[in-house]
């Protein structure tokens, strides 16, 4: 019987949930908000802007930018400020910087170690047949081999 409570008390919590927000009086005023913060990202979800994000950080950013706007600053005063808070993660796309280079290039840098494996891979397996097919007879040798499985096959 409690656990009957218990999950009608769960349920029922779950069941509860925040009414949408209309927009602002000031649709123009919005769509700034929403320029700017598509451009920084979630700090709680780290995958998401905070424009796409329903954490509460991401609401308060969000507010904030609505407040900063309304005080007057511009997009890059705002986007500044967040920086200077937040480091360079909170931009979606961060620059181009000494810190952030990992970021940029290591996955090409990964790639790229992953070929160099891959080509060192097929040239030792290469070498280890022992075989030269511009020697004609290293080509005699393959040909005398390859008609064996034919036979053994059949």
């Amino acid at each position: 019987m409690m656990s009957f409570f218990l999950s009608l008390f769960l349920f029922a919590q779950v069941s509860i949930a925040d009414e949408a927000k209309p927009l602002k009086d000031n649709p123009e005023l919005e769509a700034k908000v929403q320029s700017i913060s598509n451009e920084l990202r979630c700090l709680v979800c780290q995958n998401e802007t905070i424009a796409g994000s329903h954490a509460d950080l991401a609401v308060d950013l969000r507010q904030q930018i609505r407040n900063q706007l309304l005080a007057g600053q511009s997009k890059d005063e705002i986007i500044s400020f967040m920086v200077e808070r937040y480091g360079d993660f909170v931009l979606y796309k961060p620059p181009v910087k000494s810190n952030t280079l990992v970021l940029w290039f290591g996955p090409f840098i990964i790639l790229l170690l992953g070929l160099w494996a891959l080509l060192r891979h097929i040239r030792k397996e290469h070498d280890s047949t022992g075989l030269d097919f511009n020697n004609p007879d290293d080509l005699l040798k393959a040909r005398v081999l390859l008609s064996t499985v034919k036979k053994d096959t059949k």
